[in-house]
């Protein structure tokens, strides 16, 4: 039951190493060809390897403590805990790394947006548009070619600028 708790503790401290060392094994076995074991994406790191090894080591010994299994039984079923656990550490770490698709929100996806306006628009001057990009509400400095009242819906023709519009009312 001692070999079985030493186990466990020394996979904590294997998690507590990933946390300082993040990525460390990942980098050293980037060079290995996928024909000898390389190409595992990920699978053989530290978090993974801390998994593994605690919970072989905990699932041993509750079972040698608590239910009286044998050495052999005790092992078997903290392999395969073990596995269980690394093989879950790995789904969620690869989930938590996923990159998203989605490209960063540029200035150009306005064009053909409704919004609101905010300052009066005067005839070939400004006035302020409140506009969603992204989902998070932005305020342009807008252009009209007729005047438009504030709080009139408009739609967003063209991007001038990075902080700057030119809009015509929605007309219903």
């Amino acid at each position: 039951m001692e070999w079985f708790l030493g186990f466990g503790i020394a996979g904590l401290v294997v998690l507590a190493l990933s946390l300082v060392l993040d990525g460390f094994l990942d980098g050293v076995l980037d060079g290995i060809p996928e024909s000898i074991g390389g190409g595992l994406d990920g699978f053989i790191s530290l978090p993974v390897i801390a998994g593994f090894v605690s919970a072989l080591g905990f699932t041993g010994a509750i079972a040698t403590g608590a239910a009286g299994a044998g050495a052999i039984v005790a092992t078997l079923a903290g392999i395969a805990a073990g596995v269980l656990v690394g093989w879950l550490t790995w789904r969620f770490s690869r989930a938590l790394l996923r990159e998203g698709s989605a490209p960063a929100p540029r200035g150009e996806d306005l064009t053909g947006t409704s919004g609101a306006v905010v300052t009066a628009i005067p005839a070939g001057g400004y006035g302020e548009v409140l506009l969603y990009l992204a989902g998070q509400p932005v305020k342009y400095a807008a252009k009209a070619a007729a005047p438009v009242e504030r709080g009139a819906e408009v739609w967003v023709e063209s991007v001038l600028s990075p902080t700057s519009v030119t809009v015509r009312p929605v007309e219903r």
